[in-house]
């Protein structure tokens, strides 16, 4: 049995909750059980200098984790200076995900930028604010679409959410929290579109190797999960 008392495939409580900020054109509160994140999309007509004049657009994301988003206060990074390295690998992650489901060229000469702050985390930070930060860029879309500036169907190529696995106790578990997450033998992040294709899949073994049959379980359940979020992300957006 799972400290959470869930099954091997069940996934932690997941919710979307849209339109919670006044000003960005896309936003959501995504929570997956008790981790927390508010996902803000905000539309800027310009786009990086190496991309001017080119007719394409550009989707970026920035993560970021509040002070007591954990048990201990963390200091701010802005107060130390720099973005640490565990932060800018999350938030280009994040920002690959989602320009592996955007076509530059029908978004025009624009700039996205996804914006996922961390307001309490207990595992799976990365995979929530990627499935999360989905539904404030297709939000934004959409504020697009109401000004003739875009069609979201020609932008959007299809869903992407993101989900963890691990080898708990022994056993493959699906959606890990942190009681899990800093006690597996072997932990994966997957990042899949909704038609099933791999964006990215970051695996590691904490002590002894897995084995390829452990992975390929590992697979079936992140395939499993992220069929369950794309779900929750088509009811959400409607």
């Amino acid at each position: 049995m799972r400290p959470s008392k869930r099954q091997p495939g069940e996934m932690r409580p997941v919710s979307f909750e849209r339109g919670v900020s006044k000003h960005a054109e896309g936003s959501c509160l995504v929570k997956f059980g008790d981790t927390h994140v508010l996902c803000t999309a905000s539309l800027e007509e310009r786009v990086p200098p190496w991309m001017r004049n080119s007719g394409k657009g550009w989707v970026t994301a920035e993560y970021g984790m509040l002070p007591r988003a954990t048990g201990d206060r963390m200091r701010r990074e802005a107060s130390a200076g720099k973005q640490g390295g565990r932060t800018l690998e999350i938030q280009r992650l994040i920002g690959r995900s989602l320009r592996a489901v955007v076509d530059m060229q029908a978004l025009g000469e624009v700039q996205i930028t996804v914006d996922c702050d961390v307001i309490q985390a207990d595992g799976g930070t990365r995979t929530a604010s990627i499935t999360g930060g989905f539904v404030a860029l297709h939000d934004c879309l959409k504020w697009m679409e109401a000004r003739q500036m875009v069609s979201v169907d020609k932008v959007l190529k299809d869903h992407v959410a993101a989900i963890s696995c691990g080898i708990h106790g022994g056993a493959c578990v699906l959606d890990l929290d942190y009681v899990e997450d800093s006690a597996a033998e072997a932990d994966a992040n997957f990042v899949m579109t909704g038609k099933g294709g791999i964006v990215e899949i970051q695996g590691t073994a904490e002590g002894d190797p897995f084995s390829e049959e452990q992975f390929t379980e590992l697979l079936a359940l992140a395939k499993k999960g992220i069929a369950r979020l794309v779900d929750l992300q088509k009811m959400a957006v409607g």
